[in-house]
């Protein structure tokens, strides 16, 4: 294994996401990946994008946690983190 692989292997686990940008920084920083390395990568990507959508459903529920809740609550926050994800599209 490849040290930029290593490198954004744990990033991507940590973050639960990886941008192409912080890929090339990775690249240029500390060297190129093997075809296998970059396959593994892009499923892992695909498979957490995949699993972490918000779905309309779970943004109408948080928007009423937001009515709802006290703000800075505990559950407020987690609806709020929601709402924010699926405004910005991830």
């Amino acid at each position: 294994m490849t040290a930029t692989f290593d490198k954004l292997k744990a990033q991507l686990a940590e973050k639960k996401t990886l941008t192409n940008e912080e890929v090339a920084a990775a690249v240029a920083a500390d060297g190129e990946m093997t075809d296998e390395e970059k396959m593994w990568l892009e499923a892992e990507r695909l498979k957490l994008s995949r699993t972490s959508t918000i779905t309309l459903e779970q943004y109408l529920e948080a928007s009423k946690v937001l009515d709802t809740a006290p703000e800075g609550s505990e559950e407020y926050k987690k609806a709020e983190e929601i709402v924010n994800r699926y405004e910005s599209g991830q």
